[in-house]
């Protein structure tokens, strides 16, 4: 079983690697990670032989406090943000600190600087009022910072010493050195010794243990708030969860809280407002913006019958929808629990870091101990001393290391969550930057996985009497070629006749009487039977068969009146994706169970070399294997049920988000645009991500090499550089709040989209004719193909907005077809005789939206 708490009391990665140690000794655990930045726990065990309130107590025996997480995250978006209270209790701290840290480190240093005091402070005889003000300044700001006593002190007696350890033993050293001093003061002046009470006086260290716990409280709350940032990804999908929803109670819709919705209530969306749940349309058709999920810029119509996702914004008409699933079932639900998950989890590369901080809080106490002892064996004051010791104390900062990698994970899984990238796991992050081979499937990854018609060859009679025979047979047929026969005419405004004698031939086709005439629809197999076939019928079909398409022969009265070819056209964005990934040195192969000469056609399409066609599904994960047993770190990308096993065989499995749930399941990684430039992205993600923690590495380990040498006096032999415990203090907090700036720079990162998709898109729908009759107009030709226009339009935001456009332009007389693509604000308009160009900008105008300009 697995399941994820929330921890507090965590200051550095000791304390993360104690907890670590703590649970992992518990018999039935398998695995158990914590998370400093996310300050959460992710344990596996086995639960007929443990529970979680052992795993709980365990936590509580190691000096924390543990909970378990909640699981629904989405279903409660009132809850508090702990990082918001932890940066407001910080933020409380640093400012009492301040108030009293500034006088004491006036008081204390004004002598040195010659700034003006109090009388009452000045001169021997004032030695203990000097010293005593300090002392009472500085009890004030070790109140405030208790924490860092208790904990560390706490750790450091149950022999795992951490961070606060550190702090504790510095500050408290300096603070009982000043005790010590006051008494010595106290037994001077009752001595008459004035000059040995201001001896002492100049040397107390109440300035050093306040300054070293204000330094520390700032670049905490720096930190915090650093690290606040670092969460906004998730903070940002919790926030998208609706608080309300309009259900149906008995006639009307009455609104309730969003958590009180139940599977199977009927609820309203209005204009403008989030989806509560998941769900079903029952009435109604709008467009609904669905970026906060998917990160698609452009709203999707839906209508009866279609699923739409919770939080998504309805952005036309009301709708009526039955509510599917809810609390922790939604897709946003599910969606944070990964991005938390992931954020939470551990890559690889943690371990070294892990390893380090294990043993780096009880090594620097002995450099401290034996820095202190050295410097006393070699004739200097026990101040002398003392101060070098807490110098390497307060300098060494297990925190910049136990940041390094947890920071850089959780911004670049909050990254991919908002371009629509669900990233699983640390580990899944760390190996996508080392693939060397991806494996595509072919469709519904590399293709659009709906069928479209590319290419009208008309034989005779004219394009309206083929498409109105095609229609009127295939209109009842439930097939996917017969659906995009049908869309395809819809566009282009035929209407289908009532068909008798109805007949579905399985292998072949369609017949039917239309008209009392009798007329088919089906491929070469059937126009064979039917006697039509001729030598070019059978060029027409190898040659669109060889491109991978599927041609359909339609037939009248047993005369062939033209061919209309249909294919899975590949995405748009599939060729720019495959080139991207061979530029970064990455080998490509397409994996498909379709016969090598619809796969080769996809392959050539899609720029393609290497091509293993006509596998089984069972054979896929044997594909997998063999390239893996090659040496090379492969992904696999698919959306099949029968890609789930190879999926989970590859060292990265990338699921395509439209596909199923099996395959989503099996992944590491889930492309929620179902878009194949996302894993390019995914990629380019991981290798800033790796970057990054290398870096982030780096400056921690180069940081603490350099300081605790230089703070336990290395130096001072040579060129009598001592490094005060103060300047120690700012160092260290400033190394925590580099690690996670540094990480924050992920924020910046970007895979902009190829300029122009269009121009990786399979051809637009071509018409051509063998044969005409001769009351069929001639096609407009300009160099040799058909002419056309191009326009820029403004305005257009969904598809309801390009349906309406494309209507309003095949509407005028002279336009033969008219496509719009939304991302590229362009509409490709095909003439079959002249039209002026403030015609097509009055039909534009008059249908809503903006021209900018006309080309040919």
């Amino acid at each position: 079983m697995k399941k994820t708490y929330d921890v507090s009391g965590m200051s550095c990665s000791a304390c993360s690697a104690a907890i670590e140690r703590a649970v992992g000794k518990l018999d039935g655990v398998s695995r158990c990670e914590v998370n400093l930045l996310a300050n959460k726990m992710t344990v596996d065990y086995d639960e007929t032989t443990l529970n979680s309130d052992t795993i709980i107590s365990a936590v509580d025996h190691a000096g924390y406090h543990a909970w378990e997480h909640d699981a629904s995250p989405a279903a409660s978006p009132q809850r508090e943000n702990p990082m918001e209270a932890q940066i407001a209790t910080m933020k409380q701290h640093l400012i009492l600190s301040l108030i009293f840290m500034i006088p004491l480190f006036y008081l204390a240093m004004g002598h040195m600087m010659n700034w003006p005091l109090p009388s009452f402070f000045l001169g021997e005889a004032q030695t203990m009022n000097f010293a005593l003000t300090q002392f009472l300044l500085c009890l004030p700001i070790v109140i405030v910072n208790r924490h860092y006593f208790i904990n560390g002190f706490k750790n450091l007696f149950r022999r795992s010493p951490n961070m606060d350890s550190l702090i504790a033993i510095g500050s408290g050293a300096a603070l009982v050195y000043g005790v010590i001093a006051l008494y010595a003061i106290g037994m001077a002046l009752g001595n008459h010794d004035l000059q040995g009470a201001h001896s002492w006086a100049m040397d107390m260290y109440f300035e050093t243990a306040g300054m070293i716990l204000t330094l520390i409280t700032l670049g905490k709350y720096l930190e915090t708030r650093s690290k606040g940032k670092t969460s906004e990804a998730i903070a940002k999908l919790i926030d998208l969860a609706p608080k309300t929803a309009w259900v149906r109670r008995g006639d009307e819709f009455v609104e309730i809280s969003a958590q009180e919705v139940r599977t199977g209530d009927v609820l309203l969306v209005k204009p403008g407002q989030s989806v509560p749940v998941d769900g079903v349309i029952t009435a109604g058709h709008s467009a609904f913006d669905e970026s906060a999920i998917t990160g698609e810029s452009i709203p999707v119509e839906r209508g009866e019958g279609e699923r739409i996702i919770g939080a998504t914004i309805n952005r036309g008409a009301p709708v009526e929808m039955e509510a599917t699933q809810v609390g922790e079932d939604t897709t946003l639900s599910q969606i944070i629990r990964l991005v938390e998950e992931a954020s939470a989890s551990k890559a690889p590369i943690a371990k070294l870091a892990d390893k380090v901080s294990g043993i780096f809080v009880p090594v620097v106490i002995t450099i401290a101990l034996a820095a202190a002892l050295i410097w006393l064996l070699a004739g200097e004051s026990v101040s002398f001393a003392i101060s070098i010791a807490i110098a390497v104390l307060v300098i060494s900062c297990p925190c910049a290391l136990g940041l390094a990698t947890p920071t850089a994970i959780m911004v670049g899984t909050g990254k991919g969550a908002e371009n629509g990238i669900l990233i699983k796991s640390g580990d899944a992050l760390e190996t996508a930057h080392a693939i060397q081979t991806v494996i595509l499937d072919k469709t519904g990854t590399i293709t659009t996985g709906k069928p479209e018609v590319t290419d009208v060859v008309v034989l005779q009679e004219k394009t309206d009497d083929l498409l109105t025979v095609a229609m009127s047979l295939e209109v009842a047929f439930e097939h996917p070629l017969a659906e995009a026969l049908v869309r395809y005419c819809q566009s282009q405004n035929i209407r289908p006749q009532p068909v008798t004698h109805f007949a579905n031939l399985a292998g072949q086709g369609v017949q039917g009487e239309l008209n009392g005439q009798r007329c088919a629809a089906g491929n070469l197999r059937m126009m064979e039977a039917l006697g039509l076939a001729d030598p070019q019928l059978r060029q027409l079909h190898e040659r669109y068969a060889s491109q991978g398409k599927t041609p359909l022969f339609i037939s009248r009265k047993a005369q062939v009146l033209g061919m209309i070819a249909v294919a899975d056209t590949i995405k748009p964005t599939s060729r720019a994706a495959v080139r991207e990934l061979q530029r970064m040195g990455i080998e490509v192969i397409m994996l498909t169970g379709d016969n090598p000469k619809v796969a080769e056609a996809i392959a050539a399409q899609a720029g393609i070399t290497h091509v293993i066609a006509e596998v089984l599904p069972s054979q896929k994960q044997q594909e997998v294997s063999r390239i893996q047993a090659q040496g090379r770190v492969t992904a696999m990308i698919g959306d099949g049920i029968n890609d789930a096993p190879a999926l989970a065989q590859a060292d990265v499995g990338i699921a395509i988000g439209a596909g199923t749930d099996v395959a989503i399941e099996s992944a590491d990684i889930v492309l929620m645009k179902s878009d194949l430039w996302d894993a390019v992205t995914a990629i380019k993600l991981s290798r800033a991500v790796l970057r990054n923690i290398k870096q982030n590495l780096f400056w921690a380990l180069i940081y603490n090499s350099i300081g605790i040498p230089l703070a336990a006096g290395v130096l001072i032999p040579a060129f009598g550089l001592k490094l005060n415990p103060m300047f120690g203090a700012a160092a260290m907090s400033l190394s925590s709040v580099s690690v996670v700036s540094n990480a924050l720079r992920l924020k910046l990162f970007s895979s902009p989209r190829p300029e122009s998709d269009a121009a990786w898109t399979a051809d637009p729908v071509q018409v051509s004719t063998e044969e005409r009759t001769t009351e069929e107009k001639p096609t407009q030709v300009k160099g040799g193909t058909l002419m056309t226009k191009t326009m820029i339009i403004n305005g257009m935001a969904c598809d309801h907005c390009k349906a309406r456009v494309e209507a309003a332009l095949k509407a005028l007389e002279g336009v033969a077809n008219a496509e719009v693509t939304l991302q590229e604000k362009k509409a490709v308009i095909t003439l079959s005789s002249p039209v002026e160009d403030n015609i097509l900008t009055q039909a534009v105008t008059g249908a809503g939206y903006q021209v900018v300009s006309i080309s040919e």
